[in-house]
């Protein structure tokens, strides 16, 4: 299966240029500003995309994701669409967890939670044996370097990751610190979109399950 992971489009998905593939992944920051009118956008593009499946979570920056209801939610995701809030999906064989949560930054966005012990019930909801673990934020350690060097992943989700071991680590949220490598055996990719400043864009990244 070649799957093309993509992640914190913030409102220009139209720009980029999406190779063929079997599964489709996106991991959160859709929108820039949060509102439906730029969720709507979004599912209305991925939702064309030509490829089989395809699954995406939230991000920090999708409010309207976080505050609409389940009726809401239900009538605006178009059905050939999955989309994850700590839940699991299997897609011929292939095992998928899905979660939006990143730890307060400083200001509350959507779908934050306090560093320890508030954060942690939601990783502990993580499944073993997956072979893909989508989250938004990375892990503590792992491709988390912002600009001015401070190390922001989450610590606890580090702990979870290594416990847990999926084939394969998706993420995105700390845009400049994009990449791949390969940690005791989990493939760790952070595959944001954009730059910091949303003046470049990056192509997807692409790998086979």
């Amino acid at each position: 299966m070649k799957v093309v992971a993509i992640s914190d489009t913030h409102g220009l998905h139209h720009q980029l240029e999406i190779p063929e593939g079997d599964l489709l992944i996106h991991s959160g920051d859709l929108s820039y500003e949060g509102t439906e009118v730029e969720i709507q956008d979004f599912l209305d593009w991925f939702s064309a995309l030509p490829h089989p499946q395809k699954v995406f979570i939230a991000g920090n920056h999708d409010f309207y994701l976080e505050t609409a209801s389940e009726a809401e939610l239900e009538k605006i995701i178009p059905s050939n669409i999955h989309y994850l809030n700590d839940q699991l999906l299997e897609i011929e064989g292939i095992r998928i967890w899905g979660s939006p949560i990143t730890p307060i930054p400083g200001r509350r966005w959507a779908f934050n939670r306090e560093r320890g012990a508030d954060i942690q019930p939601h990783w502990d909801l993580i499944p073993e044996n997956l072979d893909i673990l989508m989250v938004h934020g990375p892990a503590y350690g792992i491709f988390d370097t912002t600009l001015s060097e401070k190390v922001v992943g989450c610590e606890n989700l580090r702990e979870t990751l290594f416990l847990r071991k999926p084939k394969h680590f998706i993420f995105g949220h700390i845009h400049e610190a994009r990449g791949i490598q390969t940690l005791e055996g989990i493939q760790c990719i952070n595959a944001s979109s954009v730059d910091r400043h949303r003046t470049e864009l990056f192509p997807p990244i692409i790998f086979e399950l």
